[in-house]
């Protein structure tokens, strides 16, 4: 009979090599596959069931201040994410989630994201985003047992390096069914 047991939960310890982790400022570079297309947003908007007309008609695009149709702002993410079955390079960001299950929290839920955007996605964009580690909470006690809460920071960018937007992407790590240790 083999008898597993959960790993002994270290906050102490992830809270110093993330820091470490987030002093290197090294980022997951992303790099859309293609240029964003009206036909890109208009298979987007047939999956999200959107039907607002800067979308998809340019004289109602015009008509609200815009040079032509606009991308759906909350799309921000889609357009440098990894292709289904698409092998992720290795990251700071997978390393902070490798420390936080290597010292006790193997669990992870989403938490929240956090979008701004400076100006709208167009057709003809090239887009492109960094990953960084940008915070860890300190040991907080939840419903779903003790964990640590990581914030990573999302920068999108154009072709021409201008910043079109931002997300911050929070998950909690937590070890489910232990109790905190003192």
């Amino acid at each position: 009979m083999t008898v597993t047991t959960e790993p002994k939960i270290d906050p102490e310890r992830a809270a110093r090599r993330i820091a470490e982790l987030i002093a290197a400022g090294r980022a997951r570079h992303y790099r859309a596959r293609d240029r964003v297309s009206t036909a890109t947003i208009n298979t987007l908007l047939d999956v999200l069931g959107d039907r607002n007309p800067i979308y998809i008609d340019e004289a109602e695009a015009k008509q609200h201040g815009h040079d032509s149709v606009i991308a759906p702002a909350t799309a921000l993410q889609v357009w440098t994410m990894n292709c289904l079955g698409e092998e992720a390079t290795a990251s700071p960001v997978d390393a902070a989630y490798d420390i936080l299950r290597d010292c006790g929290f193997p669990s992870v839920v989403a938490v929240n994201s956090e979008q701004h955007y400076d100006r709208p996605i167009v057709p003809g964009d090239l887009i492109s985003s960094t990953e960084t580690v940008e915070e860890l909470s300190e040991l907080k006690q939840t419903g779903l047992g003790p964990g640590m809460f990581i914030t990573t920071l999302f920068v999108f960018r154009d072709e021409e390096g201008d910043q079109v937007g931002t997300m911050r992407f929070r998950t909690l790590w937590y070890a489910a069914g232990q109790k905190k240790e003192d």
